[in-house]
């Protein structure tokens, strides 16, 4: 009886032993749990950088020439080439003259006219700070000599002048909407198509060459896109010599002129 009770336990203890072990990682599987939510939290982390944003051209890959884009350059700076159409003013000073007839010194002084023509000028950085430019244009002037004793005003003729003038500018403001400047430069003055005024003391006119210093100040500013509103302002320094003579030759005139025209411009420019 005590052998058949021993056994008895014995075996009650191998079945049992198993069902425990088995119910041990049952009891201890939820402490691996969280392990879940860790992996589900960090995929979020790597995946935010995906997303983009294109902010450097249109759709179409291009700027438009009247649209600022987010690739437009602001301002003017190294390696740019302007171009530039303006309306120029040409405003002649005619400071300090002197007129001699034959030889012979007169009163009165020369007179020469005021004119409005377009200008074309070419403008190129080499740095951010310094330019060079250079305008075109021509313009057509009456001539007259005023104060003249015993005649008045006398009237000389016309010509068209011709006057390159190259610039170098110092800009303030390089990669700025607004870019003032100020600059110095010479010109050098051809006068063509001249017409005497025919009126019997002035049938022959001719007029030299002349040149000289220049002074300019101005401003640049971006209006949209690759184009440039500018105002220019410059001071020349030159004299006019000038002979006129009647169709026999027995009376010359010689009239001798500080032109010093102040050139004002104002107009657009576009950037390459």
């Amino acid at each position: 009886m005590k052998f058949n009770a021993f056994a008895l336990a014995a075996a009650v203890g191998v079945v049992a032993t198993p069902a425990f072990a088995q119910t041990v990682p049952a009891q201890t599987a939820p402490a691996t749990a969280p392990a879940a939510p860790q992996v589900m939290v960090s995929a979020p982390m790597t995946a935010a950088p995906v997303p983009s944003v294109n902010i450097h051209a249109p759709a179409s890959g291009r700027c438009g020439l009247f649209q600022t884009c987010a690739n437009t350059r602001i301002g003017l700076g190294k390696g740019d080439f302007i171009v530039r159409l303006s309306a120029l003013g040409v405003l002649p000073e005619d400071r300090d003259s002197s007129l001699s007839l034959n030889g012979a010194h007169l009163g009165g002084r020369v007179k020469t006219t005021r004119q409005v023509m377009p200008e074309l000028t070419f403008e190129y950085f080499f740095t951010d700070n310094l330019s060079v430019d250079l305008i075109a244009a021509s313009t057509r002037h009456e001539i007259a000599a005023e104060g003249v004793p015993g005649l008045g005003k006398v009237d000389v003729g016309s010509a068209w002048v011709l006057p390159p003038t190259v610039t170098f500018a110092w800009h303030f403001r390089p990669h700025k909407r607004f870019n003032p400047y100020v600059g110095v430069g010479a010109t050098l003055a051809w006068f063509h198509n001249i017409s005497p005024a025919n009126n019997g003391l002035t049938q022959k006119v001719n007029i030299g060459v002349t040149g000289g210093p220049s002074v300019n100040v101005g401003f640049d500013y971006q209006v949209v896109g690759n184009w440039f509103f500018n105002f220019d302002v410059k001071q020349m320094f030159m004299r006019v010599h000038v002979w006129a003579q009647d169709s026999a030759e027995t009376t010359k005139i010689t009239a001798h002129d500080s032109l010093d025209p102040t050139v004002v411009g104002a107009g657009i420019e576009y950037r390459f």
